[in-house]
C-alpha cells in the first residue's frame, strides 16, 4: 500500500497488511474512521495505547502504528485501568466487539463506566460472535437466526448505550458504518472527552450474521438492512411503541462532566 493510494498510510503498520478482515466486513471502515479522527485532531499515535481483546474488532489495533496490547477475551478494560493508573496522561483507546463488551467483559464495562475511567471505548457491534462462527451474542436482535439459534433468538438484546449511560459513562453515542461523517465526529469528541467515552458502531458481518439472519452474504444487502432499521434519537419519540422494536437508535445519549477515576480516594475533576 502506498501513500498515493491512501493518504493516511502513515498511521498504519504496512508490515501487518493486508488485513485479515472478511470481504465486506465493517471493521476496516471503523479503522478508517478512527484514523481520520486522529488525523483531524492532529494526535500522534506515538502518544496513544490501543487495546484489543479477542474478536474481529480486536484486530484493529494490530494494524495501527501505536503501542498495542492484544490479549484475552473481555479483559481490555482491566488492562486499560492499569495503564491509566500508572500513566494517567496517556490516551488509551479500546476496540471491542459486542461480545467482548457485553458478554465476558460485561462486568468490566459497567464498572469502568461507574468509575468514569478516562478511556475511549469503541464497540464494533456486528450483532453476533463473528470470529468464532456466528453464534448468538448479547446484542443479537430478537428472533434473529444465528448459528446457535436456528429458530431465532428468544433473548432480548442489550442496548449497550443505555447500559453505559445507566452505569455512569460520561460520553455515549451510537452510529453505524454507513454514517461515516457522524462516526468520525463522535470519535473526535470521545478522544478529547475527559472520562469514560463509549462509541458504539453498528457494523455489518456478511460472513456470518448476514448469511444466517438475512440469507445473504452480500455486504451491501446487510448495510441496507441496518440502515432501514435506524432512527435518530431526536425522532424516536415520534414513533409508535411497536415500531420502535428492533430499531437501532442513533445519536448522542450522554455528554456530561464529572470526576474521573484516579485509583485513590481523591478523584480528578472531569471539568
Amino acid at each position: 500500500m502506498s501513500r498515493q493510494c491512501y493518504p493516511l498510510t502513515e498511521y498504519a503498520r504496512p508490515q501487518s497488511l493486508p488485513h485479515m478482515f472478511c470481504p465486506g466486513c465493517g471493521c476496516g471502515q471503523v479503522m478508517n474512521y478512527f484514523i481520520h479522527a486522529i488525523a483531524d485532531l492532529g494526535m500522534s499515535l506515538d502518544e496513544i495505547v490501543a487495546i484489543g481483546g479477542v474478536g474481529c474488532a480486536a484486530r484493529i489495533p494490530v494494524y495501527l502504528k501505536t503501542d498495542t496490547l492484544h490479549g484475552v477475551h473481555g479483559r481490555t478494560l482491566a488492562w486499560a485501568t492499569g495503564i491509566k493508573l500508572h500513566k494517567p496522561e496517556i490516551p488509551v483507546v479500546i476496540f471491542a466487539g459486542d461480545g467482548d463488551a457485553g458478554s465476558i467483559g460485561g462486568n468490566h464495562f459497567i464498572q469502568a463506566a461507574r468509575r468514569n475511567l478516562d478511556v475511549t471505548f469503541i464497540i464494533v457491534n456486528n450483532l453476533n460472535f463473528a470470529m468464532t462462527g456466528g453464534q448468538v451474542a448479547p446484542t443479537t436482535p430478537l428472533m434473529a437466526t444465528t448459528m446457535t439459534t436456528p429458530y431465532g433468538s428468544s433473548e432480548p438484546p442489550f442496548d449497550l448505550c443505555l447500559l453505559a449511560v445507566s452505569s455512569g459513562a460520561t460520553y455515549v453515542s451510537r452510529w453505524t458504518t454507513a454514517h461515516g461523517f457522524q462516526t468520525i465526529k463522535s470519535l473526535k469528541k470521545a478522544l478529547t472527552h475527559k472520562g469514560f467515552s463509549v462509541v458504539e458502531i453498528i457494523s455489518q458481518c456478511p460472513t456470518h450474521f448476514g448469511r444466517y439472519a438475512l440469507g445473504s452474504g452480500n455486504p451491501v444487502d446487510l448495510v441496507k438492512w441496518i440502515k432501514e432499521r435506524t432512527v435518530m434519537k431526536s425522532k424516536v419519540s415520534n414513533i409508535e411503541e411497536e415500531q420502535k422494536q428492533g430499531r437501532f437508535v442513533l445519536g448522542e445519549f450522554q455528554d456530561i462532566s464529572r470526576a474521573v477515576y484516579s485509583g485513590s480516594t481523591v478523584f480528578e475533576t472531569g471539568c
